[in-house]
């Protein structure tokens, strides 16, 4: 099927309420207040979101959001990492909303003084999908939204990792790495790593902001290229989401691990030549949803078949209680394998996928029961579900558009037809029911001739049921190795309610408008129905177009004064939304609940100016953005324990802690004046080697044109520079 994932400026979805909330109430507005007009606005899955255009008097930004219904006391400050700069306009969202009606509002600090705001409308955030064995009763948690509760908002006491391609090497967070032990994680590889030990399993959301690439993510990846996510054995409680923000966060060379982890969500990513697997879930995991994901190519393996890359989104060695939904595979060679070498059953959902163009393993099964519905299988080249070695799949309510070989078993049916495209092995048994079937070469049933071909007891694709709740008989089998269907979906929960099956009229259009990223994800690509159904070569036109990818992220951060310390994100609840704190928080995580409080009484510097930078003055204000900058690169650990600093009115409580390690590198376009504020803790600083000394707390240099470097002279906390 055609299709052109627009931006998401320019898109509004328009549902049936009875057909699916999903992406409820995404679209534009345009809203003008004195000096500031936001552009676009709209709703999604337990986000919503507001764009405008920049002011130009602004020194920053501070967005908010509230419950629609809620008095304008209630608005709660987004955490300044959602706001973000694109080249002609800015871009805020709010994440871990539970389904209801917002309202966001957008505050300009202008640099002469004063603020100019302007309001959204009412914007709708849908529910996402919890369904399938993810959320099963009998599963080990009950649950696989990770860091979030089921109705979408952060758990009590969450913490929050804000990764940029800027700081994916240096971001920290403190982990309990042994009873009673608190260490600093540095780096998103090295927090993982301390969080493998088992004894933190506090909810953890690590936010990815834009196209993280594998060179950003250098030293933090294993040796595969993978983002290791492991726990200390089988089925480690991570209680983690990996997450994107907004339509444009790209795991972008590099592919995620998962390894002894349960209750872990992996959503609204991007993921663009991946080594091998894009998402790969290898051996002891449970309760791990992945869901709302955009999948590329991977980078070509060795064999023949592996130019698209290898499995798109594998699991394997007794990962079970999985549910994998709503994500856009493009084009995938190999889609999803499921099971290597296991000899007991294990549970696994695909639901509400869009399989577009793509050519096989949708899902390749060994041994599991797996429960696959309402997936749309558009212009497939080689086959759709496969089952061998005594699997079991309920294949139900699915679209299968131009799908050559929709259902296959090892050795029989369409398998033993002469092509040999699908496996030696010992075969499985499927019970289809309620599928839409269009364009299939061969589709064999053993007890009805409703197929390509007349019923075949005994070598079939699959057995037809004349309900969902029919019990397939012992009597039909596999040819090759005997086994029957263990009609599993009739005998334990498989998380999903016959009401939450959808007609299956209803799929494709449900399945195009929601699978993928919030908005369709900013990366757009159509397919030629006449070409791409029955091709499954590399498609080069859209390998070239994802190779040459580029990011319109700008900055991230508003750079905005937060006003002060960040409470945590469980504190003051709204009537429906998840509070976000009314500072913006530490850059690098959300506090946790026992954290120390950020002194206030640590003096400020007792000379410190008061004149306001000049116009085009390049400022860094490490309590608002952290370490991501557009303008300086920073290297070096942040904190928030070291005191508070009152800076031209600004109360700062973040600083870059002055070590051995740390540098803050520029380029001066011409002459200029560096002032840089710190706490009464240092006394001297180097700039190109040179000392200089910080008196009452401020650092003056003058500079010639040209690259500068900040390091260390003696220990000190940086909360503040300037160049102008």
């Amino acid at each position: 099927m055609n299709r052109i994932v627009a931006k998401v400026t320019s898109i509004v979805l328009l549902f049936s309420l009875g057909l699916t909330l999903l992406f409820s109430g995404w679209g534009t507005a345009v809203v003008h207040a004195a000096g500031l007009t936001v552009t676009g606005s709209g709703g999604g899955n337990e986000a919503a979101y507001v764009e405008w255009s920049p002011v130009s008097n602004a020194s920053g930004y501070k967005v908010f959001v509230k419950a629609a219904s809620a008095a304008d006391s209630q608005y709660q400050q987004l955490h300044n990492e959602l706001i973000r700069k694109y080249g002609s306009y800015w871009r805020a969202d709010a994440v871990g909303l539970a389904a209801g009606s917002y309202v966001m509002k957008v505050e300009a600090v202008l640099s002469g003084g004063g603020t100019a705001s302007a309001v959204t409308g009412t914007l709708a955030a849908a529910p996402y999908d919890r369904s399938g064995f993810a959320f099963a009763a009998q599963s080990p948690y009950g649950t696989g939204s990770g860091a979030y509760t089921d109705n979408g908002t952060l758990k009590s006491g969450a913490q929050v990792l804000y990764v940029t391609s800027q700081n994916a090497q240096t971001v920290t967070l403190p982990v309990v790495s042994s009873s009673g032990t608190v260490q600093t994680g540095v780096g998103l590889g090295g927090i993982l790593s301390l969080r493998q030990k088992g004894y933190d399993t506090t909810p953890l959301a690590i936010r990815l902001i834009g196209k993280v690439t594998a060179a950003d993510l250098s030293g933090q990846l294993n040796s595969g290229g993978y983002l290791e996510v492991k726990g200390k054995s089988n089925y480690t409680a991570m209680n983690l989401t990996i997450e994107g923000i907004g339509t444009d966060a790209y795991a972008y060379g590099w592919g995620l691990l998962l390894r002894y982890a349960g209750n872990v969500e992996v959503r609204n990513l991007g993921l663009m030549l991946f080594p091998d697997d894009g998402i790969s879930m290898d051996t002891g995991n449970a309760n791990v949803w992945v869901h709302n994901n955009d999948i590329f190519y991977g980078s070509a393996g060795s064999d023949a078949d592996q130019a698209k890359g290898d499995g798109s989104t594998d699991l394997k060695k007794g990962s079970t209680y999985i549910t994998i939904s709503y994500n856009h595979y493009f084009d995938s060679g190999k889609a999803a394998l499921v099971g290597l070498s296991e000899s007991a059953e294990f549970f696994v959902t695909f639901h509400h996928n869009w399989f577009d163009h793509s050519d096989s393993r949708h899902p390749r099964i060994r041994v599991a029961s797996v429960h696959v519905y309402n997936n749309f299988y558009d212009g497939v080249s080689k086959y759709g579900v496969g089952v061998t070695t005594g699997a079991s799949a309920f294949v139900e309510g699915n679209v299968f558009r131009n799908t050559k070989n929709p259902m296959l078993s090892s050795l029989q049916g369409t398998d033993a037809l002469g092509e040999g495209t699908f496996s030696g092995e010992n075969g499985g048994m499927i019970k289809a029911f309620n599928n839409s079937v269009v364009g299939a070469a061969s589709l064999i049933y053993a007890n009805s001739g409703a197929g390509t071909a007349p019923a075949n007891a005994t070598s079939s694709d699959a057995y037809l049921a004349s309900s969902r709740s029919e019990a397939v008989p012992g009597s039909y089998k596999a040819l090759v190795g005997g086994t029957a269907y263990n009609n599993f979906d009739t005998l334990v929960d498989t998380g999903v309610s016959a009401a939450a099956v959808d007609n299956v009229s209803a799929v494709e259009q449900k399945v195009t408008a929601g699978a993928g990223r919030q908005g369709g994800g900013d990366f757009s690509w159509s397919f030629n129905n006449a070409v791409d159904d029955t091709a499954y070569a590399l498609n080069a036109p859209l390998m070239s177009a994802i190779r040459s990818y580029t990011s319109g992220l700008v900055s991230v951060g508003g750079n905005a004064n937060p006003g002060g310390p960040s409470p945590t994100p469980a504190a003051t609840p709204v009537p429906t939304v998840t509070p976000v704190p009314t500072a913006t928080p530490v850059p690098t995580a959300t506090p946790v609940p026992t954290a120390t409080p950020v002194p206030t009484t640590t003096p400020a510097p007792t000379a410190a100016p008061t004149s306001t930078p000049a116009p085009g003055a390049a400022i860094h204000n490490f309590t608002a953005s952290g370490t991501s900058s557009s303008f300086f690169t920073i290297q070096g650990n942040l904190s928030t324990s070291k005191g508070t600093v009152v800076y031209n009115g600004l109360t700062l409580t973040q600083c870059l802690k002055i070590e051995s390690a740390t540098s803050v590198q520029f380029t001066a376009a011409k002459a200029s004046t560096l002032t840089l504020v710190f706490n009464s803790e240092g006394t001297k600083i180097k700039v190109d080697g040179t000392s200089y000394p910080i008196t009452n707390g401020v650092a003056t240099v003058s500079l010639a044109a040209g690259t500068h470097t900040i390091s260390k002279d003696s220990t000190a906390n940086l909360y503040y520079l300037v160049v102008e």
